[in-house]
């Protein structure tokens, strides 16, 4: 069977978006070079499109890129089979690059800062030590506060006992304390929330470090 084939020189194609032009344009000037380097006997550019019709042109359109092609010789002789291009693997492809990118600027990051992990240790161990002081402080804080408020708590309850009112300043000294209180349970939670992220923030670390050593 004699195959049909329709030569279009112009084919209709679809307007693209100027993103997709740019890298339209970028695959066209690396497919021509490919092409100059490896295909140097290729005179025709063969592709079939989605209704299964072969057309050939002299040079590589985006039509040809979009589908895939072959490389004809001046016989007609397949001489080279070019895939299709695929968007979604080639954006994968740069989204693993870019992934790697980072990580290689955050390795950097951590070798500045740290040198190696020996020292991530050590910097790890001074601030959780650090922190531990600041809870211990704010505990013993909390706990003078609670004490206040029981003496407070004492001082009125006596006040009502003797059927008198209860002066402002007793008043103002417990409702003070009481903010004191408050203060001081939202301050240790902070810094206890505070010693658990620096944990896993080192052992992030650490791990990375010793895996690059």
């Amino acid at each position: 069977m004699v195959q049909s084939i329709e030569f279009a020189p112009a084919v209709r194609r679809q307007p693209f978006q100027l993103g997709k032009q740019v890298t339209l344009f970028i695959l066209l000037m690396f497919f021509y070079l490919l092409g100059c380097a490896g295909e140097i006997h290729a005179k025709w550019y063969r592709y079939y499109d989605s209704r299964g019709t072969a057309n050939i042109s002299a040079n590589v359109t985006p039509a040809h890129i979009r589908y895939g092609y072959e490389s004809l010789d001046q016989n007609m002789q397949v001489i080279a089979k070019t895939p299709a291009w695929n968007g979604d693997r080639d954006a994968k492809t740069q989204a693993r690059y870019e992934s790697q990118a980072r990580q290689q600027q955050y390795d950097l990051k951590l070798k500045r800062a740290y040198g190696n992990s020996k020292i991530a240790t050590m910097k790890r161990d001074e601030s959780l030590n650090s922190i531990k002081k600041q809870i211990a402080f704010q505990q013993e804080q909390l706990k003078q506060q609670q004490n206040d408020r029981v003496m407070y708590k004492n001082q009125e309850n006596q006040y009502i006992r003797k059927g008198q009112n209860i002066p402002v300043s007793v008043r103002e000294h417990m409702l003070q304390n009481q903010q004191q209180i408050l203060a001081s349970k939202a301050m240790l939670k902070q810094m206890q929330d505070n010693y658990n992220s620096t944990q896993i923030h080192y052992a992030d670390v650490i791990a990375r470090l010793k895996k690059m050593e």
